[in-house]
């Protein structure tokens, strides 16, 4: 069961690496310029298609993956889990979305793809276009939140709950960086599989052992009282 647990990522990590390699050394995919082109309005590639309302709307989604947005959630859910006694989950959600930050900007320099420039972006850029921040970070912020809520609740329902939400902003945010120009489709598929591979084995391995280490704290404070820990809720989180 462990084992096919790693499956997923495992082959998300293969994806990324492949799109890596093939982007870094200077190579490109047709339905890139296709997919990003065929969002434009017809002899006016400055224009999304669509009307002004969804122009408006495409830019409030893509706020949400932007370093504010994603960091206000970030605090949000590290200082619930904090009121609710899960102190070391929520120093593992900070370090897992801090460390990620690191890295996503490590990855766009040392990969250094241009970002569309064959059409005109409707939004402000200002790092390289591999892999899409907003994609990446969204993916692990969101999916981490999902999934240390999941082992701090220990209820099945509300984890996967905790996911298909999670999962519906992720693609949300991600489309919108492809409609808006400012990113190429695999830039933005190239987030989602680091930022699924990232969330997952932070969860599996940092989440886990920080859950672990809590038990482990509340049995030492118990035995110092002279009591008993109330037994632990038996439907764990997918």
């Amino acid at each position: 069961m462990a084992s096919r647990r790693f499956l997923l990522p495992l082959a998300a990590a293969c994806g990324f690496l492949g799109l890596a390699i093939f982007i870094a050394t200077g190579n490109s995919f047709a339905f890139d310029t296709g997919l990003v082109l065929m969002l434009r309005e017809t002899g006016n590639p400055s224009m999304p298609i669509g009307p002004l309302w969804l122009r408006e709307a495409v830019r409030d989604v893509t706020a949400l993956g932007s370093f504010t947005g994603l960091g206000l959630m970030m605090i949000t859910a590290s200082l619930v889990l904090w009121q609710c006694r899960h102190p070391r989950l929520a120093v593992g959600l900070l370090v897992s979305v801090l460390a990620a930050t690191l890295a996503s900007t490590w990855l766009k320099i040392l990969i250094g793809r241009e970002r569309p420039d064959i059409v005109e972006h409707a939004a402000l850029t200002f790092t390289a276009s591999f892999p899409s921040g907003h994609a990446f970070l969204s993916a692990v912020t969101l999916l981490c939140i999902a999934g240390f809520v999941g082992l701090a609740v220990k209820r099945r329902h509300i984890t996967r709950l905790c996911y298909v939400i999670a999962w519906s902003v992720i693609v949300l945010i991600g489309a919108s960086r492809v409609y808006l120009g400012v990113h190429w489709p695999t830039d933005v598929l190239a987030g989602w599989l680091l930022g699924m591979t990232w969330a997952s084995l932070s969860v599996a391995w940092l989440g886990r052992s920080m859950v672990s280490q809590e038990i482990r704290d509340e049995q030492g404070h118990v035995d110092r009282l002279g009591g008993s820990v109330p037994p632990e809720p038996k439907d764990e989180p997918a």
